[in-house]
């Protein structure tokens, strides 16, 4: 188990920029493949970014050249960088960690992932 812990989000213009942290707690870090989620009011939790161990990266459609996620094993933290905001990013946003073998896999199915982080709110204004 690895606990992890968001931060940076917050209020942002549109067109602005905000970078997510995801905090993990494990000294196995390496070991994970990582995601970002987010859930807006009324909606269901969907697939934003993720990150395999040896740093293969996908992201969803919708934040597809805008977002960038990274990892910093050393640190324990993987990173979203958002730029671009767009009101419609506006959700919780959740780190996720799944224990895994592949040095390639990054899972875009929560179901995946066993560790979850707590969420942190981004808004979005017009």
């Amino acid at each position: 188990q690895v606990q992890l812990v968001e931060s940076g989000g917050g209020l942002v213009q549109a067109g602005g920029s905000l970078r997510l942290s995801c905090a993990a707690s494990a000294r196995t870090f390496s070991s994970y493949a990582m995601g970002w989620f987010r859930q807006a009011p009324g909606k269901e939790r969907e697939f934003v970014a993720a990150i395999s161990r040896s740093g293969d990266t996908t992201y969803a459609d919708s934040v597809k050249g805008r977002f960038t996620i990274s990892r910093d094993n050393a640190k324990m933290t993987v990173y979203l960088q958002m730029n671009s905001l767009k009101p419609e990013d506006t959700a919780v946003y959740y780190c996720a960690a799944e224990a895994t073998s592949l040095s390639y896999r990054r899972s875009t199915e929560g179901d995946e992932y066993d560790n979850w982080g707590q969420g942190t709110q981004v808004t979005v204004s017009s």
